[in-house]
């Protein structure tokens, strides 16, 4: 394991019910008429829409607001010439003045069939491609995209191979508020995501510092990390004074939710991260259950953020060496935008003075 060399000094101065929609088989597309179940045209209710292509399925009972007005699958080529599969959903417009469309897919990240969003109107024209959603993980997650819906009436989903890497996906209408922020804090991009009131992290392109804490950036990139320490992912940081109190904050794919990601600093096992989770209401949570074993585990097909608390007796002056390994029972998984903020003694710093007893 050769450990990630990190150039850095840190220096101190001064809800509402979801419905199912049924896929198809990807040989035999069904009739339009037979594409959907509807339950009601309220925008206010989310459509959760199966694509999996297994019997269960196929044929169970499955519903969606009348929006959401067919779904279909059919095999189709590229220009390449590569097999690719495509999902078809054609989406009406609710009543009210509703404009942006949230689409969150769910797949299996794997780098060679990275699925794509394509979205037409009613001629047949292109309006807009997504690109390749997801990272090359190869472990299953989701992605989400803001369409804009001005004249679409059709989404495709392109995926390369057979189509049986994507779950399924959740629609919902966005409205809009006017949004306030301070000042003096950093712009983020903050736009509120169903089930989920955690914005996505992003890692500071160079160190900054604000009221006596330090924020560096450990690594932006996407690292695969495994359940043991020879597959973690490993950094190396330099500091030049101790400070009184740390906190590593990263996001973790994929993750066994009762099963954080552990923490090693300098050698030392400081236990595992705390992970915030949506509602369970949110359909990235997949089950997993094992021959003999009555409790059903739950893993989190998504980016989820981590943290850890780290004293400041455990960092020292000069090199430091942090570890970041998956949780037991976590076969693979992936950390991204891993950061470190360092808390210091500040000239205003509010603390009190316990006396000893």
């Amino acid at each position: 394991m050769q450990p990630r060399m990190i150039a850095l000094m840190l220096i101190f101065s001064a809800t509402l019910p979801v419905f199912a929609q049924e896929a198809f088989n990807h040989r035999l597309p069904r009739p339009k008429s037979s594409a959907i179940v509807p339950s009601s045209n309220s925008a206010s209710e989310g459509a959760w829409i199966d694509l999996r292509q297994s019997a269960a399925a196929r044929f169970s009972t499955q519903m969606a607001p009348n929006w959401v007005e067919a779904v279909s699958i059919a095999p189709t080529g590229s220009m390449e010439g590569s097999a690719n599969t495509v999902f078809r959903i054609r989406v009406g417009q609710p009543a009210g003045d509703y404009r942006v469309l949230f689409f969150r897919l769910f797949f299996d990240d794997k780098p060679d069939a990275r699925p794509e969003l394509v979205a037409w109107d009613e001629s047949g024209t292109q309006i807009l491609r997504s690109g390749q959603l997801g990272a090359a993980i190869d472990l299953p997650s989701s992605d989400s995209v803001m369409i804009p819906m001005n004249g679409i009436s059709t989404i495709d989903i392109e995926v390369p191979g057979d189509g049986r890497t994507v779950r399924g996906a959740y629609l919902d209408w966005m409205t809009s508020s006017e949004v306030v922020h301070p000042l003096s804090a950093e712009r983020r991009d903050v736009i509120p995501e169903p089930f989920s009131s955690m914005p996505p992290l992003h890692s500071p392109n160079q160190d900054t510092e604000r009221f006596g804490t330090v924020t560096a950036s450990l690594a932006a990139e996407v690292i695969p990390i495994g359940p043991s320490i020879p597959e973690g992912g490993t950094f190396q940081f330099g500091i030049e004074s101790q400070p009184l109190l740390a906190l590593l904050t990263f996001e973790v794919a994929s993750p066994r939710i009762d099963a954080p990601p552990e923490v090693y600093l300098n050698g030392d096992d400081l236990g595992p991260a705390t992970i915030t989770l949506p509602e369970l209401a949110d359909p990235g949570y997949r089950g997993q259950a094992q021959p003999l074993v009555n409790q059903m585990h739950f893993q989190y097909t998504g980016w989820l953020r981590a943290q850890k608390i780290v004293l400041g007796s455990s960092l020292k002056v000069g090199t430091n060496d942090l570890i970041v390994v998956g949780g037991a029972g976590t076969a693979a998984s992936a950390i991204r935008g891993t950061q470190l903020q360092l808390k210091y003694l500040w000239d205003r710093s509010d603390y009190v003075l316990e006396p000893s007893r």
